[in-house]
């Protein structure tokens, strides 16, 4: 069934002008440009001066220009077409176009019947015509779719009419009694007068919240006079401890001056003392280094000699170590002392 749509579809597309070839596989699968390339050309040959939007990038975009063709097509065309079906761009879509495009061909085809062999002449007549008088043809043309907009809007209401018929003839066979309709005009009046008794109250007690606004106001102004005089002449005004506190404050910058500068030379003297333990510490390490190398060289000489078994350089190395010995106890002494 959609196959045979198809190509009675592009049959009359291609019959009416459409300048681009249309086949049966561009709708397989959804292709929403072709299709609303397509909808926006039937649109320009019902009403050329026609604007509708173009832009069919995004999802929005898409369903205002589907809700705009549909909407011309039903107010200027009388034709109905389902927007969802619209909507899918595939073979469902060429269904609704279908609808648009045989009210084109049947007109065309109608018009190529009646005209006959005088469609050249009466083509050339019609340009001309055009061409003189533009000006009637946009009035006409504007009262077209002006007379298009009022039948659709009368339509509506016609199809109103079964159900206002029924009331209207209730009410016109309904016997029209005089004392209620005096009992209604009289509550009327009633509502009306009260609404308006209501309003000039509310006229009146908006005269009376003015005044008392106003009132407010004034008192407001005069009560920020008087403290704004009140502030001036506090601030005129020296306090009575006002001196003695300017003391106390010179008073206590001075003594953080004086807290400061001890505070900077108790600081540098314990980096002083520092430095110096850690110099006696160097110098302690170092001496014991120089005895025990003292030590060492001595160990090393009495091998020496115990091995030569000189007895002459026994008793000079007894007296070198004696002396040696003596010497670094003497030093330990005053490493000490110091």
């Amino acid at each position: 069934m959609q196959y045979r749509v198809a190509i009675y579809f592009t049959e009359m597309m291609r019959a009416l002008g459409y300048p681009r070839l249309i086949s049966m596989e561009n709708f397989r699968t959804p292709n929403f440009t072709l299709v609303a390339e397509i909808l926006i050309w039937l649109v320009k040959r019902y009403e050329p001066q026609m604007d509708i939007p173009s832009d069919v990038d995004t999802e929005t975009d898409r369903i205002f220009f589907i809700k705009a063709v549909a909407q011309f097509m039903a107010t200027k065309a009388h034709i109905k077409v389902n927007t969802k079906r619209l909507y899918q761009a595939d073979g469902y879509a060429v269904k609704e176009m279908l609808k648009i495009t045989s009210v084109l061909y049947s007109a065309m085809k109608t018009k190529e019947m009646a005209s006959g062999d005088k469609v050249e002449e009466d083509n050339s007549k019609f340009k001309f015509d055009l061409g003189s008088k533009i000006a009637d043809l946009k009035a006409a043309r504007q009262l077209a779719s002006e007379i298009t907009s009022k039948g659709a809007s009368l339509y509506d209401l016609l199809g109103k009419e079964v159900d206002l018929r029924e009331m209207r003839t209730a009410a016109i066979s309904r016997p029209l009694e005089i004392n209620e309709t005096e009992k209604a005009l009289r509550a009327a009046i009633k509502e009306v007068l009260e609404s308006v008794d209501k309003t000039k109250d509310m006229l009146n007690n908006v005269s009376s919240d003015e005044t008392s606004l106003e009132s407010k106001m004034e008192k407001k102004k005069q009560e920020l006079e008087r403290n704004q005089k009140r502030l001036q002449t506090l601030q005129s005004v020296r306090p009575a401890f006002m001196d003695e506190y300017e003391k106390i404050e010179e008073d206590l910058q001075k003594q953080y001056e004086t807290y400061v500068e001890k505070f900077r030379n108790l600081s540098f003297l314990e980096q002083q003392l520092e430095d110096y333990h850690r110099l006696e510490q160097d110098r302690f390490e170092e001496t014991e280094n120089t005895l025990r190398m003292m030590q060492h060289k001595l160990r090393e000489e009495e091998r020496r000699l115990m091995r030569s078994g000189g007895d002459t350089r026994s008793v000079t190395h007894t007296c070198m170590t004696h002396s040696i010995n003596h010497n670094q106890h003497h030093a330990l002494d005053d490493t000490h002392t110091n």
